[in-house]
Parts: structure tokens; sequence; C-alpha cells
């Protein structure tokens, strides 16, 4: 390390993954000094290739989404799905506005784009620079202990944003409070291939989505000629199914032979790479800020693989923590009101789309799903098609839409929320695993977008325009 962090910065951000990265490079552009600790040395390898058209937008305040749309990532038009005995394309070209695409991506090049970009942006980024430790002053985290090679020093700062991502150090180290869902307790396994045959049907760039009697498979395209190839099963039967055969490679296989789909596409195809796994990885954090930080992304909840949601989640949190810690800065509102404002606009993103996930493994009829999506999104007063309805929630743009519409759409969905779940109550696990008090409108709070990233107030709106 050549140079050491400061020993002070108005706002220190803990990881430099998409939340991170996304995150800081937001404050930075609103002139707030911003220090970003990164623990690995990019570019780093991760999970979670397939990116929603939710992420444009937020590429466009980062300023880089010409550059990612330059780069080479695989073009992906939208998804196919065979669940059951149904197979369905979701084709994003049939949503609203500009936003009708997004991309497969290699994350290890991805997410040093959007790093190298917060550099760019004035964000100062130290990688190779762990955090060991969090200091408080009461419950208000004031500074931070960091090490790399072999140097130790001590950074304070006025706001954290821990985009730490699995490993949450504020959530698992300090707060205690993170919570696994029963109903989601599966196994991951993938592996990378060469030479597979392209996916005949679905939309251009397609993720394939294809079940098994136990869980499901994955098949991603990727710009280096490669695909991501993985299962999700059940953990229970997984570890039941690799007694049987004798591992996990045994597993895989078996279950290929089950995917048809995803068997054709594989024969003659060669697996360049050893197997990854990973298991319980869906959690939510009982409360995702507090005064003076807020946890982004992964360091926060973590839904589930099957709708792609990660990096939507991640920069969609990170985009509401931005404002939040903006909106406090510039004196536009109180702390209390900012940290409520993110608290139920994050909880409701991933709320919304743990009801949907949690059909999905409940029913293997597509109708069930599209109808119980009309439910939770408020676009069915504008007349849209239950398929149109499906498609705003589990591609994240209805998250972007509630969030700068103010109180009027928040209050509706939350309304919804809440009655789908008295109306599931007893019938989902995961459903029963969610609190099911109603959540209010953010106190008359929305996003702004431009000319700049604030938190408005409707009242104020209401008053300019009379």
């Amino acid at each position: 390390m050549s140079e050491a962090p400061p020993s002070r910065t108005r706002v220190l951000v803990i990881g430099g993954g998409p939340g991170g990265s996304t995150a800081a490079t937001l404050l930075a552009r609103q002139g707030v000094e911003v220090t970003l600790l990164e623990s690995a040395v990019f570019p780093r390898y991760h999970i979670g290739e397939s990116i929603l058209p939710s992420v444009l937008p937020v590429l466009d305040l980062l300023g880089i989404r010409e550059k990612v749309e330059e780069y080479g990532f695989v073009r992906k038009d939208g998804a196919y799905f065979e669940w059951g005995p149904e197979n369905w394309d979701l084709n994003f070209d049939h949503l609203s506005g500009a936003n009708r695409h997004s991309y497969q991506v290699i994350r290890s090049e991805f997410d040093q784009l959007l790093l190298e970009n917060a550099k760019e942006k004035g964000v100062q980024v130290f990688e190779g620079t762990r955090v060991k430790e969090v200091f408080f002053d009461g419950e208000r985290p004031v500074g931070a202990q960091w090490s790399a090679d072999g140097k130790e020093g001590r950074i304070d700062f006025d706001f954290l944003v821990d985009a730490s991502g699995r490993a949450g150090v504020m959530a698992t180290k300090y707060l205690k409070n993170r919570r696994y869902h029963e109903a989601f307790k599966n196994v991951a396994t993938w592996a990378y291939w060469k030479d597979i045959k392209p996916l005949e049907v679905g939309p251009k760039g397609a993720i394939a989505v294809c079940s098994v009697p136990y869980g499901w498979w994955w098949a991603i395209p990727l710009h280096d000629g490669t695909y991501s190839v993985g299962l999700v099963a059940k953990r229970t039967t997984f570890n039941e199914e690799r007694e049987r055969l004798g591992g996990i490679q045994e597993v895989y296989e078996d279950a290929m032979t089950q995917a048809p789909r995803i068997a054709e596409m594989t024969k003659g195809a060669t697996r360049l790479t050893d197997f990854k796994t990973e298991q319980d990885y869906s959690y939510v954090s009982e409360r995702k800020c507090g005064p003076g930080y807020v946890m982004v992304g992964d360091a926060a909840a973590f839904l589930d693989p099957l709708l792609s949601t990660g990096v939507h989640l991640s920069t969609f949190s990170a985009l509401l923590g931005a404002a939040a810690i903006s909106a406090i800065i510039d004196g536009e509102l109180s702390e209390d009101e900012a940290m409520n404002f993110y608290e139920k606009a994050y909880h409701q993103a991933y709320e919304r789309l743990l009801v949907v996930v949690s059909f999905f493994y409940k029913s293997y009829n597509r109708q069930s799903q599209f109808f119980e999506a009309n439910k939770l999104t408020r676009r069915e007063r504008h007349m849209l098609h239950l398929y149109e309805s499906f498609l705003h929630i589990v591609t994240g743009m209805e998250d972007i839409k509630d969030s700068t519409d103010g109180e009027e759409a928040l209050e509706e969905v939350s309304e919804n929320l809440a009655t789908q779940q008295k109306l599931t109550a007893g019938h989902n696990e995961a459903l029963n695993s969610m609190p099911t008090d109603a959540r209010s409108a953010v106190g008359g709070l929305y996003l702004e977008l431009e000319p700049r990233l604030r938190i408005r107030r409707s009242s104020d709106v209401a008053n300019t325009a009379q």
C-alpha cells in the first residue's frame, strides 16, 4: 500500500462491490468527502452475473452507463423460464421507458468498472485494506481500525456505509441482527463451461431458468464465450442426494439429467472449472440503518438468486443510502427522517421481491405467479395486464418508480403488501417470517434524481405548485 487512508473522512464506505461503489460515487458527486476501504484487490471473483434493467438508471447517475454499454458484455433482453409444466419468456422489451434491456456480466470486470469510476469521481479508494474493528459513541459508529500490508491505523468519520457484502460487518459483528429465512435454506453449486449450445428460445441473451423436482438451474451466457451453469436445491434434499450419489459433482450431473433444456445445452460442452458452492444465503437484517450508518446490499440482506435481484438491491439501496446521508449533510432532513425513509423504502423493495420469489417456490402455476405480482404493484390501476405487472416487479423497475413518485405510491404498495401477508398467513412459510405490520408511506418523502440526487417532501412540491 503506497498511501495510507486519511485519519478522518466525512463518509466511510466499507466494501467496493456494486453497493459500495454506487453509494460512494453518488455521494462524491454531491461534493461529499468519501473514503472507501476494500479488503480485496480488484479484479476479484464474485457470483451474480445476471443483472436487471433497474441498474441502468443508476449507471446513468454514476456517469458510467456508456462505458458499460461499450464494454462488450452480453446484452440481456429478458429471461426464459421452464418452470414445472410451463414455459414462457420474460421480455424486457415489454417494459415502458428507455430501460428495456440489461446485461450478463462477468462480475470481476463489471465491479472493477464501477470501482474505477468511483476513483475517477473523487472517491478515495484503498484496496487490500481490511476493517478490523468499528468504534462507537453510544449506538453511533464514529471510527474504524484498518489494516493493510502489515500496517494499521484508525479513520474517524461522520457517517458509515456498510457495503461489506455477505460478511456484514455491522449486522454480524456488532448488531447481531441478521435473520436467515427458514423457507429458503437452499444450496447453490455452479461451474463455468465452454462450447455450450446457445439457448434456442427466449429473448436474445436471456438467462435460462429451468426447474427440477427439488430445485432449479440457471444458464447464463458471458461475453468471453463461457456460460455460468448452476443448480439451486433445497439444502436437505441436496445433502440427501450427495449422500446417496457420493458427492457434489454427482448431484450436479444427476440433476442435469432431470432438466432436458440444460442437458441439451451442455451436451458435448466442456466444464472449465471446479464446482463452487454456497448455502444458507437468504437472510435479512431486522434493521438496515441507525444513528450515523446505513447497511447496503448484501451487508443488509440477500434474497435468492432466482430472479437475479442481487445487484438490483445493492445499487438501489446504495442510491437510497446516498440520498439519505446527503439530505442529512445538506440539512434538508433530520437524521431520523432520512433514516426512516431509507429503512422503509429498502424494506419495501426487499419484501415485495420476497413475496414473488415465495410464490415461485410455492407453486408451478404460472398464472398464480402473475396474479400475485399484480396484487403487489400499483400499476394495475393503469390497466396493465398481469404479465406486465409481474415484469415490472421482477425487473426492479417498480422499486425505482415507487421511490420517485412520492407518498401516494408508497402508501398503496405498503397497504397491498400488508394485505397480501394477511391473506397468505399460515400458508406460506416465507411470509410468516416477515413482519406483519403495515408499512406506511415514508413520511411524505420521495427521491428526486435530477437535477441532483435528493430527498424531497411531497408537501414542498405541493406548496411550490400553488
